[in-house]
């Protein structure tokens, strides 16, 4: 508004004037609530620009190169091996497979040492065996008795049924290259023919794995059973690539058991599906999928590893103080809890619990009261409807949830977070990238079946190479009921 409108306006009168006013209000108010969507864009923008594996749910691989902040809390102890645990180091046999006696038998001048006393040292090497395959031919007859005539036919093994074939060690050692190495299979036969000298087809690497397949359908159908019957339990999924489409791989675990299943959809049809969720009475952990509080026969507990870093990153994103006192507060409670299981405890006082809670919802109300300071309230352009800060979307989520938030501290069988979940999914993304996509119809599937069981076993302490053998066999490992 130039000096000459301003003149003109006050020689027309007060109408004029007003008028003029009026307009100018208008168009401050226009400049407002367009500079005040700009500085919600700019820390929008900002806040995306500093989110990294510490403050929100991207995988460290997105962080670049930045240096990784450490979040732990020094102890005190110095680095390296603690006083008093049990080292692990090379360690000579009692029996060794071959002995050299180094000992000089006859001196220079000619007289015979053997049996001369001396002092003696010994020094071992642990060496591999040269690997090379082991060719077993089998021979079958039909005889009849020259005497009394009964004929005596032999058969072949059970097990041997082609002309020329792979033993279960062979078929092993290809599964456990392919699935729990995850090496691909182009590198699986180049491995295999370097270590063994003998070359095997992808297509071979493919049929030893469905011949698992075929034998791990009870021991799948097995720890499905007992997942079911698990007093706690963990859950999580995560998109994988399969046959040029986007689909979801869905685990469920315990400390001993893993099952993992591929599906189409993400929510409540795949779980319905998979048939765990559905019959699962106990406490479900997961990182607050809104699908699974469909399911109410059971009770459920939110990741708090989850809840730190969307805590941590409102604080640094938005500088909201509540953020960080509920960070504490909830990092707070959980070392209080094992405080307790290391002196022995199962629960926690009922007036501690109150006062816990009391902290936590009085960090909520803190919330809302800095929330309302820090994010005016706008109305978004798309639904008519006033906008929710990150900061009270989460305030909310926890205030809806608390009970889920805190079941760690209700119950000390609870863990505080869902990392056993995501340790299991962890290998089968670091499959994909390692082997890419699934193309076959049936990759995905069979890959599961296998993984589970290779997972499975290993947390029963089971080794992976022998129980793939038990496996070839027809003779799997079973999991002990939980």
């Amino acid at each position: 508004m130039d000096e000459a409108n301003i003149i003109n306006a006050y020689n027309q009168g007060i109408e004029a004037v007003i008028n003029l006013i009026k307009d100018m209000i208008s168009e401050n108010s226009k400049l407002r609530e367009a500079n005040q969507k700009l500085i919600e864009k700019i820390v929008e923008l900002e806040s995306r620009l500093n989110k990294n594996s510490s403050n929100s749910s991207k995988p460290p691989s997105a962080d670049g190169f930045k240096k990784p902040v450490n979040s732990r809390e020094k102890t005190g102890k110095p680095s390296g091996g603690q006083w008093g645990h049990e080292g692990s180091t090379l360690l000579k046999s009692g029996n060794p497979d071959e002995v050299i006696d180094m000992r000089v038998k006859v001196c220079d001048c000619g007289c015979c040492l053997e049996g001369v006393q001396g002092i003696e040292r010994t020094r071992q090497v642990i060496e591999l065996p040269e690997i090379k395959p082991k060719t077993t031919e089998y021979i079958v007859n039909e005889v009849t008795c020259p005497r009394c005539k009964k004929v005596h036919k032999t058969e072949f093994p059970k097990t041997v049924t082609q002309p020329v074939q792979y033993g279960e060690r062979m078929c092993a050692f290809m599964s456990y290259v392919t699935d729990y190495q995850l090496i691909p299979l182009e590198r699986a036969t180049e491995m295999i023919s370097d270590i063994t000298g003998q070359k095997v087809s992808e297509g071979t690497l493919v049929n030893a794995n469905e011949r698992l397949y075929k034998n791990l359908e009870g021991v799948e159908t097995t720890i499905k059973d007992q997942l079911k019957n698990a007093e706690v339990a963990h859950f999580d999924e995560t998109g994988i690539r399969h046959e040029g489409k986007t689909k979801w791989l869905h685990s469920a675990s315990t400390e001993n058991l893993t099952h993992y299943a591929v599906h189409e959809k993400r929510g409540a049809k795949a779980t319905k599906e998979i048939g765990i969720l559905p019959d699962f009475k106990g406490t479900a952990v997961h990182d607050h999928w809104t699908p699974y509080y469909k399911y109410t026969e059971c009770s459920h507990s939110e990741c708090n590893s989850h809840h730190t870093r969307s805590l941590k990153g409102i604080y640094e994103n938005y500088g909201h103080e509540w953020a960080e006192n509920m960070r504490v507060l909830l990092v707070g409670i959980k070392k209080r809890v094992d405080e307790l299981k290391c002196e022995g405890k199962t629960y926690m006082n009922g007036n501690e619990i109150s006062e816990y809670e009391n902290k936590f919802k009085s960090i909520l109300v803190q919330g809302k009261e800095e929330n309302l300071l820090k994010n005016p309230t706008s109305i978004s352009e798309k639904t008519g409807r006033p906008k929710k800060s990150a900061a009270l979307k989460l305030i909310e989520r926890l205030e809806k949830y608390d009970i889920e938030t805190l079941a760690f501290m209700y119950d000390f069988t609870i863990p505080f977070d869902n990392n056993l979940a995501e340790r299991d999914i962890r290998m089968v993304k670091l499959r994909q990238k390692i082997s890419g996509c699934f193309r076959g119809k049936e990759g995905a599937k069979l890959f599961c079946r296998v993984r589970s069981y290779i997972s499975t076993c290993r947390k029963n302490g089971q080794g992976v190479m022998e129980s793939l053998i038990k496996a070839v066999k027809g003779e799997p490992f079973i999991p002990q009921t939980c």
